[in-house]
């Protein structure tokens, strides 16, 4: 199993660039990033359990993809990923042509996380309807997927329509960067075995383990498990990798070094006491 983490990339923390330089100078496999174009002041979507405050994070993060040319410019090894792009709210024809770019600028390092989101208040203000965003995370993704893949693209659903583009670079990685999607609804195992390449859950997703079973039973095809979320703690390491998941994630807090590596330094361990390394 491998190991990776995640960051919140906000402009008063330390840099995507930096950070993803000194992870992968300590031995990570993959860092990811989340994205949040804005957070509405009114705050009526619940975050978590909604007995928190949502964290400043959330309204302080760099462009997806800015951060993640940052960090393949700083790096040469370590993968990078969105952990998740917010499809329901971007132009597909635009993000198809920057998930493509980074993936070449990179050497074919990216994974292309990819969800619906928790906060109707903002993808309303990208003009989406939160009832329809789940079919229209998929009429996007399966849109790019047709522009990464095609010289002379077409493709025809029910929100994206376009006749006879042409759009390069295609990504390095073929037919395209995985396409990891993330959530935990009733219907989230449907889209994975439709058009994805991986599942992306969270730790805490309820029936995780009996979902990632049932995901197994069904599959014709190789399809990978990646975590996030995952606790800083060898006993759910150790319980990731005898369920078969390909990479499990810690979020490091947002900040300076000296709030970050500590909580690195806590995730090393727990790879440490699991690995014997």
């Amino acid at each position: 199993m491998e190991f990776g983490v995640g960051y919140f990339p906000t402009h008063d923390g330390i840099g995507p660039g930096a950070l993803a330089r000194l992870v992968e100078e300590r031995g990570q496999d993959a860092l990811f990033f989340p994205e949040h174009t804005h957070i509405p002041a009114s705050r009526e979507s619940p975050w978590g359990d909604g007995s928190r405050e949502l964290p400043s994070k959330y309204s302080h993060c760099y462009d997806l993809f800015v951060a993640l040319t940052a960090a393949a410019a700083a790096t040469s090894r370590i993968r990078i990923g969105s952990g998740v792009c917010l499809v329901v709210e971007r132009d597909p024809i635009i993000t198809a042509n920057e998930v493509a770019s980074v993936d070449h600028l990179s050497g074919g390092r990216l994974e292309f996380g990819v969800g619906a989101g928790w906060n109707r208040e903002e993808m309303a203000n990208h003009g989406t309807d939160p009832r329809t965003r789940m079919a229209l995370l998929t009429d996007r993704v399966q849109a790019m997927q047709a522009i990464w893949t095609q010289d002379e693209a077409s493709y025809s659903g029910p929100f994206v329509n376009f006749d006879r583009i042409w759009s390069w670079p295609k990504p390095v990685q073929g037919p395209w960067p995985p396409v990891l999607v993330g959530g935990a609804g009733p219907t989230v195992l449907d889209r994975v075995l439709a058009w994805g390449d991986g599942w992306f859950p969270q730790w805490h997703d309820r029936d995780l383990f009996e979902r990632i079973a049932e995901l197994e039973a069904r599959a014709d095809r190789p399809i990978e498990v990646q975590v996030l979320s995952v606790p800083a703690q060898p006993k759910a390491l150790e319980q990731l990798a005898n369920a078969g998941v390909r990479r499990a994630s810690y979020w490091l807090p947002s900040g300076p070094w000296d709030v970050v590596e500590p909580r690195l330094e806590k995730w090393e361990a727990a790879i440490a006491e699991l690995t014997g390394r």
